[in-house]
Formats: structure tokens, C-alpha cells, sequence
């Protein structure tokens, strides 16, 4: 906490500024706000429908359809692949000139048009979250929510069916009441998992292009390891502490609300 109130270069003593780090990074640090707003609007899309994405996956293997195992194993290996290798990747696969995605829609479209990727700033996000999607479906959060659907007790279905509850219904009155623990717990760690992104831009976009992806975490790395100026970076990292405090906070606080615990007494 203290580096945080000196200008420290990692060679010269740190020298104490007070508070003056705090004062740039709200008045002059150009990329202060444009990278916090960018990991917020990173954010807001990827776990919504990470979340989605994962909460379906599981709901489909949890159907104890042939195969299963196979399925999940498959599901799974984008989560295991290295995130500097998952960037190669993809880089490759949203290259403007070459890659497939973009010879498939030149295809479908009969067209030469097509979008520049990570070369682009219009799309260089939505390439990143692709990507983030890719690897998130299939991963823990998939996991967790396939462990919170086999902990739903039989019985609470083979009631539902009794009352004449069809699929839709049961989903509605009996599995997404049992989840909301697992939706919460898989979306608190969402959450804190999508505002630190910083691997994925730093190999696959380098914060670019025009700062298009030039999200916060990012923003630490640079001002600590590429202009070593530590005692700012210190100043950033808590700032960002406290943004991590306030919405797990405001989370809990809410969850009283929508959260319900089997055998919790009202």
C-alpha cells in the first residue's frame, strides 16, 4: 500500500508523492477511464453468456445421453489449452486475409468484404470475446454447473410431473430455483475472472488496435514493466482492488434476494 504513495522505478530509492499518483490517474492518465471502460464492457457481454453457454452444456450432458464422458472430455479441452497457444490459434483462425473464418463468410456472402479481427478496432473485442467463449462454455463453470445439476433431488421432478409440469416448466419451478447457489458462485468468479482479463490482448492484440482492447489489467502491466514506474502501477492495483471489493459486495448483498438455499429456514 505504501509503494503506492511513492514515484519507485525499481533503481532509484522510492521517493514518497503522497497522493500525487492518485490525482494523475484521475486527471491526466489519458488511458485510465477508456481502460476501465473497456474491461467493463468486456465484462457485461462475456458472462452473461459464458454463463448461458455453460449452463446449457451441462444441462446437455447432463441428460445421460451416450457418449457423455467423451462429450464432457471434448467440452473441456478448450479450458485446458494455454492461453498464450489459445491466442496463436486464433489469431490464425480471425486472420482478415487467410484465416477460415473470414474465407467462410466471403463465401456465404459472395462478397470480399469481411471483418478485420484483431487487426480492427470495431472488432477486435468481439474477437477477443469469441475467443474468451471458446474457452469458458466448456470449462470449471460448465463443471460446476453439471456438479449443481445432479445434486437436485429426483423427487423435486417426479413431483413437478405429478402437478402435470412439462420440460419448460420443471426448468423454470425446480432447476433454476436449485441452481441460483451454483449461478451465483459461478457468476461472482465470472465476474472477477472477466474484469482481470489481460493474456489474452496482451499476446493476441497487445492492447491494440488504437487501444481497442487496451483493457485495465493491461494498463497495470505497461506502467509497471514496460515504463517502470511501480509506485503508479502499486496506485492502479488499488484502485482495482477496491472495484473487485465493491462488486463481489454488491453481489452478496443482492443475492438475498434471488438466492435459494436448500433446507434454509425463512
Amino acid at each position: 500500500g505504501s509503494l503506492s504513495l511513492t514515484r519507485y522505478d525499481m533503481v532509484n530509492p522510492a521517493r514518497f508523492v503522497g497522493l500525487k499518483n492518485f490525482i494523475t490517474m484521475f486527471t491526466t492518465d489519458r488511458l485510465f477511464w477508456p481502460s476501465m471502460m473497456l474491461t467493463f464492457k468486456y465484462a457485461a457481454i462475456l458472462v452473461p453468456f459464458a454463463l448461458f453457454g455453460s449452463l446449457m452444456a451441462a444441462i446437455l450432458l447432463n441428460q445421460g445421453l451416450q457418449g457423455t464422458t467423451i462429450f464432457r472430455t471434448l467440452y473441456f479441452l478448450p479450458h485446458l489449452t494455454p492461453i498464450v497457444a489459445a491466442a496463436v490459434l486464433w489469431g490464425w483462425i480471425f486472420n482478415p486475409d487467410v484465416g477460415p473464418v473470414n474465407q467462410m463468410i466471403r463465401t456465404i456472402t459472395n462478397s470480399a468484404d469481411a471483418p478485420g479481427w484483431f487487426r480492427d478496432p470495431q472488432w477486435a473485442m468481439t474477437g477477443l470475446i469469441i475467443m474468451a467463449m471458446w474457452g469458458a462454455i466448456g470449462g470449471n463453470t460448465m463443471l460446476i454447473f453439471l456438479a449443481g445439476l445432479q445434486g437436485v433431488p429426483q423427487e423435486l421432478y417426479e413431483a413437478a410431473a405429478i402437478d402435470g409440469a412439462g420440460t419448460l416448466a420443471k426448468f423454470r419451478h425446480v432447476t433454476l430455483p436449485m441452481l441460483t447457489p451454483t449461478i451465483f458462485f459461478n457468476m461472482v468468479l465470472g465476474i472477477i475472472g472477466a474484469l482481470k482479463v489481460f493474456a489474452a490482448a496482451f499476446v493476441a492484440t497487445q492492447g491494440g488496435p488504437a487501444y481497442a482492447t487496451w483493457f485495465y489489467a493491461l494498463h497495470i502491466y505497461t506502467n509497471a514493466f514496460k515504463y517502470f514506474d511501480m509506485g503508479y502501477a502499486s496506485a492502479l492495483a488499488w484502485i482495482f482492488f477496491f472495484i473487485m471489493l465493491f462488486f463481489t459486495y454488491i453481489q452478496f448483498s443482492a443475492s438475498r434476494r434471488w438466492v435459494f438455499y436448500a433446507g434454509e429456514v425463512n
